[in-house]
């Protein structure tokens, strides 16, 4: 799987728990660490842990190894380290606080609904 595919199914994945105001954003050539970076928020603490462990769930499914997940417990700020894309799952009162979008600018950005278009490209 290539970190686009990744990122799909981890986006899908997110939309499944109805991860809200879904984000991706392309850092090649930004930052070194990842593709992508993938960035949700969940309404409650319950919510952000159903989105990570469905993320997890889904990397697994699909052969791809969780390097490792952080915040899980806490559900404040949960990222899981897919490699090639990173999730970064917010609870709703911490995402405008560390507004990962404002800083990380110069990427391009795609809405949920332009990821899911990606998967349709890819497909044909």
């Amino acid at each position: 799987m290539n970190s686009k595919d990744l990122l799909i199914e981890s986006t899908r994945a997110i939309g499944d728990k109805k991860g809200e105001d879904i984000i991706a954003l392309d850092m090649k050539g930004i930052h070194d660490i990842s593709d992508y970076f993938l960035i949700c928020h969940g309404n409650n603490e319950r919510q952000v842990q159903a989105i990570a462990k469905a993320v997890k769930d889904k990397a697994y499914e699909k052969g791809y190894d969780v390097k490792r997940m952080e915040g899980y417990q806490e559900a404040r700020w949960t990222l899981v380290d897919l490699s090639d894309v990173v999730v970064h799952i917010f609870h709703k009162d911490e995402r405008d606080y560390y507004n990962l979008e404002r800083l990380y600018q110069d990427a391009t950005s795609y809405s949920y609904d332009e990821v899911m278009n990606l998967c349709h490209s890819t497909q044909n």
